[in-house]
This record gives C-alpha cells, structure tokens and sequence, in this order.
C-alpha cells in the first residue's frame, strides 16, 4: 500500500528534439518545403546523452523543392480577344520528402515522409501551406531484453516485435525578409500501433509545433535572431526552446538558447557557398549530466539556387 501511494508519475517523448530547427525547420512543419526556393538536401545526426548506454539517436535525411515558373504557354484571353503568354507554372508549389530513424533503447522507429506546400506571396509576405503524408515502422530489439524469468507471462504470450503506423502532418508559415512565424501539427489522426506483448494499443499522439524568429540588422556585417520554439502534446505536456543567434555576413552563426526542461543549448555555424555546417551542444543541469558527456548534434545541408531569386521582391518568381 505505501508504494503504491509513493509511485510518481513518469513522462517521455513520441518524437526525436531538434536544437537547430532553423536551420532545417521543414522536419518540424511541412509548409516549408521549398519556401525559400531552393532545392535542398540536408542530413541531421543527432546523438543525445553520449557515455550513457542505450541513449536516445536519431538521423534524418531530408529533399526539398520548389517548382519554379520555367516554362511559358499561349493561352487564348476572350475578354481581350487576343492570345496572351502565361507561366505554365506559377511557382507556387513546394514538393519534400524525408526519411528518418530514431532509436531510444531496444526500440526503433523508421518512417519516410512524402510533402506537399502551396506558397502565396502577399507583397513582401509568403503565406505557405503544407500537407504530409508518412508511414512509420516500429521494431522492439527482442534479442537485448532480459527478464526476471523464464516463465513471465510476456514471454508466453509472445512479443509483437514489429508494428507500423501512417499518419498525416499539417503545417502553416509565414515569412518575409526579417521574420518568421510557423505552426503545425503532427499525427493529426493520433494512430494506433500494436506492439510489444498481448495485444497492447499504443497511441501515438498528437504534437503540436509554433516558432517564430525576427532578424535584426546590426550594421552592415552582422544579423541578431531571436527564436522561439514552442511544443506540446495532446495530454498538454509544453516545452519551450529561447534562443538567439547572431550572424556575420550571414556565413557564421552562434547561438545560445535555453530549453525549459533544464538544458542549456550551444550553436556554431558556417556557409561556404551554398554548403550549411551547424554543430550543437546540450548540456542538462539534472542529474544526469553526471553520467554523460552532454547532447551533440550535426546539421549538414546544400542549398542549390542563386540568392537573387530566393524572394518574390528580388524579381523571383
């Protein structure tokens, strides 16, 4: 009766962090696929608590495009009775797609994602909408785990070592030269997995995404960008990522943020053309920081396209 009375609640994470979500923001909101117009490819490694065993790794690999007006059609205009010479496209979508895997233990997630946007400029705004459609394969590693008996009634019920689970992403964003502002929503039908012993239903739930960031000109050679990422679940369980970077000739960034389950988060940065390097560290002010030599991760992308055509007021689209 006392343990019972003693236990505490525990909370983990469905879905992998990320400390550089600005630099690949379209894993978080599919609305940024092919939003700045370029043809991106980016690979993010991120391992967290290293020293400590069976700690949470996650790689993705990421493709983002933007289908430009390249090609012209002759289209007859009756009000004008004349033909007239159109885009045959406008410009306006964006396409994505990405593959992940995340391993937290002796349990395993694979999953790919495919990504639609339609962007709208306004002005000197864009207003961008995005849909995703994923699968997601989830594998428990039967051959590491250890019971206390041979006769645990787990065991005779035997393991569901695999399970797969589709859902769907939705996103929002808007943008303009000095800020951004994002919204999104991942596992919108909250699908069921069945995994592990007996017939156990596992929901994954619904996260919900908000970021936001504003540049500052500091100069002519330096750039401030505070950003915010605001996250939580169904069962409302928030975290919160603050941060600022600052940025010379936009070709070197630091950063330096705080996430409110008690880490604080480093960032360094360089451009060389059009290759991305970013490097993160982590470091936890709990206990565990004792067991472990913090939380690294490595963002790595190439941007294909010429800066004069990434916005609609630099004659773009």
């Amino acid at each position: 009766m006392l343990l019972i009375f003693l236990c505490l609640p525990a909370k983990s994470q469905q879905l992998p962090i990320f400390s550089q979500y600005v630099l690949n923001g379209f894993i978080l909101n599919p609305s940024m696929a092919g939003h700045d117009g370029y043809t991106s490819v980016n690979t993010t490694a991120r391992q967290q608590w290293v020293g400590f065993g069976d700690a949470p790794q996650t790689f993705s690999a990421s493709w983002q495009t933007r289908i430009l007006q390249r090609s012209y059609k002759i289209v007859n205009n009756p009000v004008r009775n004349r033909n007239m010479l159109l885009p045959s496209t406008k410009g306006r979508v964006g396409l994505g797609a990405y593959v992940i895997n995340d391993a937290n233990g002796n349990v395993a997630r694979t999953g790919i994602q495919f990504t639609y946007a339609y962007h709208i400029m306004m002005d000197h705004h864009q207003l961008s909408f995005g849909l995703a459609g994923k699968l997601f394969q989830f594998r428990i590693a039967e051959e590491n785990l250890e019971f206390g008996r041979d006769v645990d009634p787990l065991l005779l019920a035997g393991i569901q070592e695999i399970g797969y689970t589709p859902d769907v992403d939705f996103g929002m964003y808007w943008t303009n030269r000095d800020f951004f502002v994002g919204a999104s929503v991942n596992n919108l039908f909250q699908s069921v997995i069945n995994i592990g012993g007996g017939n156990n239903n596992y929901q994954i739930l619904r996260h919900y995404w908000l970021m936001g960031g504003y540049r500052f000109n500091s100069g002519r050679d330096f750039i401030i960008e505070p950003n915010v990422l605001l996250k939580t679940t169904e069962k409302l369980i928030p975290q919160g990522d603050f941060g600022v970077k600052l940025y010379y000739l936009e070709d070197y960034w630091a950063g330096v943020g705080i996430r409110t389950d008690g880490s604080l988060i480093t960032m360094l940065g360089m451009r060389v053309n059009g290759l991305f390097i970013g490097y993160a560290f982590d470091y936890a002010f709990s206990s565990i920081q004792r067991f472990n030599f913090g939380t690294h991760e490595l963002s790595i992308s190439y941007k294909f396209g010429n800066d004069a055509r990434r916005y609609r007021w630099l004659r773009r689209y």
